[in-house]
């Protein structure tokens, strides 16, 4: 028989997903890990900074209750976060817990009080690491106390070269995100009502040249065809530009019903922040694997898959402006091509980065870290 763990995963919120793509992953991965047969609980803020911006969306309310019904398996308990540093409300909730994992959106102060009980109740602590702080503000992630961690999950092989040489960590794990197949699938009876789709937030600076110049601009130079983004934190200039361009912005989208937003589309776009293209490089956003799963064609601005993750045509790339909008009239024009492309890319998704195939993933490394 497999071994089965007692694992507690502190997220800074699985409720919410508001600005907040690392649910997306840690839900599947959870539920994943419920397939296994292990006892898994998450632990989440009560009114995290996610939940309270989804509660004054419009659709806010709706998001949480769908979340609730589609997750009824996953154990979310949510603390007070004034209670936060008393170590005396985790002794009972994290007794006989093998193993507990920190993602890296929460509070130092919670990962030193998990340290201290690490050494009185024995489990392993590990650090799962799915942004690039390490790299950008170290000073940051040195906070943590994360050279007493007993290992990092890191989710691309160049943050896992940092947290070896920068940090001097031994124990790494590559953990790529992936995708939730049990929600994200293609849905061929939804109707196409958009041409091109982007799902992404602005992001604070981070890719909003990318954005203009890899989805406004085409979008400006094909005007024959309908744009629609979804996403959240857009400054006022940023809509702006969208108005510009065509482009229909609808705002914030729950990420259940993106399976059905991408099966109303033709195409959509990989869009990777700065950091993602330069110093951390290799490392998709998690669209990525979501939308291929969800069978879409899909077209990369400039990014290097240096880990090979997925095959030659399982999504174009292109390296300029002018090359996005050749690459979008392409696929938009020939729909054979298009479906051949999206068959390929959904194939590869199910073979290797499913959130099933993270779950295993884990599992080994957690055989590995417990004794």
């Amino acid at each position: 028989m497999s071994r089965r763990f007692k694992v507690a995963y502190f997220a800074h919120s699985i409720t919410s997903d508001w600005n907040n793509g690392n649910a997306h992953f840690l839900r599947g991965l959870l539920r994943g890990l419920l397939s296994l047969k292990h006892e898994v609980t998450a632990f989440e803020p009560a009114d995290s900074w996610s939940l309270q911006n989804l509660k004054a969306e419009a659709e806010g309310a709706q998001s949480v209750a769908q979340f609730l019904d589609l997750y009824r398996d996953l154990a979310v308990h949510a603390y007070p976060a004034s209670r936060i540093a008393e170590p005396d409300q985790w002794r009972g909730l994290l007794a006989g817990t093998d193993a507990v994992i920190v993602h890296e959106w929460n509070p130092p102060e919670l990962a030193r009080l998990l340290l201290d009980l690490r050494d009185e109740l024995g489990y392993r602590l590990i650090f799962h690491d799915t942004h690039h702080r390490a790299s950008s503000s170290p000073e940051q992630i040195a906070l943590f106390g994360i050279d007493r961690f007993d290992g990092v999950l890191a989710f691309g092989e160049s943050l896992r070269t940092i947290y070896k040489e920068r940090f001097g960590m031994q124990q790494v794990w590559t953990l790529h995100e992936a995708a939730d197949t049990s929600l994200f699938s293609p849905l061929p009876t939804v109707a196409r009502s958009n041409d091109v789709v982007w799902i992404g937030n602005w992001g604070d600076g981070e890719r909003s040249a990318e954005i203009k110049g890899f989805l406004l601009d085409p979008a400006r130079k094909l005007p024959q065809y309908g744009f629609s983004i979804y996403g959240v934190r857009y400054p006022e200039d940023g809509l702006a530009a969208l108005r510009e361009a065509g482009v229909r912005y609808c705002g914030y989208l729950a990420n259940l019903k993106a399976p059905s937003t991408y099966a109303s589309a033709r195409l959509t776009v990989h869009i990777p922040r700065q950091h993602y293209s330069t110093a951390m490089v290799g490392i998709p956003t998690i669209r990525v694997f979501e939308a291929l799963a969800c069978g879409i064609p899909l077209i990369s601005a400039p990014w290097q898959d240096t880990e090979h993750l997925f095959r030659k045509g399982d999504y174009l790339e292109v390296h300029s402006e002018e090359e996005m909008r050749r690459a979008m009239q392409y696929l938009l024009s020939d729909r054979e091509a298009a479906q051949a492309q999206a068959a390929q890319g959904l194939e590869t998704v199910l073979k290797n980065h499913t959130c099933a195939h993270r779950a295993l993933q884990l599992t080994e490394i957690l055989k590995e870290l417990v004794p």
